[in-house]
């Protein structure tokens, strides 16, 4: 059967809410149901929102730290701190942008994102993110008495790329890689070292029919996707691996001797 992805229109949400609740609601109005072995895709500012995790950069203070942060990067200042508060690690940057780490999701300026947000605000990655995941699943089984894959998705820039792609910043219920090792390649060769980003792929096949702007679709149902879905949790470690592992980080690092 053949993949096919769709995206829902759901209403515009300005305070905190209950995600579940307005994803049966979005169900409803778009005259469409889940069914046993969809995987549902959220986008990640949506999730946020239902959170609560946006701040009022007129509130910020900014540190020390910060400041030198905003000078070395041309930041606002108020831009600068949440990035320090919001990472794990800062690599650098360029005017503008700052590469940071937190829970091993790497993105420019920890995630941090002024679209689709009054002006003055700043919308942040969710709290939580596998943990979230993984209650909205289960609350689908409770309700629904169907298992479903659930992705967290965002959008992210990619190394020497235009344009941005979908990516995966959690999941749950869903296997996150397939392991490609051992199995062979058209000419009989083993492949090595091969998995492939299951999850990373349908969020971006998601993503791109999602929209960016103001299309206001912050769910889409990929149906047929042929992905293995599991009732086991699903860690963060099963996604991404650490920076100094990462071979764009490391190769970077260790430019040629000439």
């Amino acid at each position: 059967m053949q993949l096919t992805v769709l995206p829902l229109l759901a209403d515009r949400m300005e305070e905190k809410f209950n995600v579940f609740e307005v994803l049966l609601k979005t169900l409803e109005k778009n005259n469409t149901e889940l069914e046993e072995g969809d995987v549902l895709v959220i986008s990640t500012k949506y999730i946020s929102n239902s959170q609560g995790r946006i701040v009022n950069l007129e509130n910020i203070r900014t540190s020390e730290e910060g400041m030198n942060i905003s000078k070395k990067f041309q930041l606002k200042p108020e831009i600068a701190e949440i990035i320090i508060r919001e990472s794990d690690k800062i690599f650098g940057g360029i005017g503008g942008f700052v590469i940071t780490s937190s829970d091993n999701i790497m993105a420019p300026n920890a995630g941090i994102d002024k679209s689709n947000i009054k002006k003055g605000k700043a919308i942040l990655y969710p709290t939580n993110p596998y943990l979230t995941a993984e209650q909205i699943r289960r609350k689908i089984f409770l309700k629904l008495f169907i298992h479903v894959g659930i992705i967290l998705v965002d959008s992210r820039l990619m190394p020497a790329r235009i344009g941005t792609s979908g990516v995966a910043i959690s999941c749950a219920g869903i296997e996150p890689v397939l392991d490609m090792r051992s199995k062979e390649d058209l000419d009989g060769n083993s492949l090595k070292v091969t998995f492939q980003a299951v999850v990373d792929n349908l969020a971006t096949i998601a993503n791109y029919k999602m929209g960016e702007g103001a299309e206001l679709k912050p769910f889409a149902i990929v149906r047929n996707s042929d992905a293995k879905l599991t009732d086991r949790k699903i860690s963060s470690t099963e996604m991404a691996i650490s920076p100094d592992q990462c071979v764009y980080v490391r190769g970077l690092s260790n430019p040629p001797k000439t």
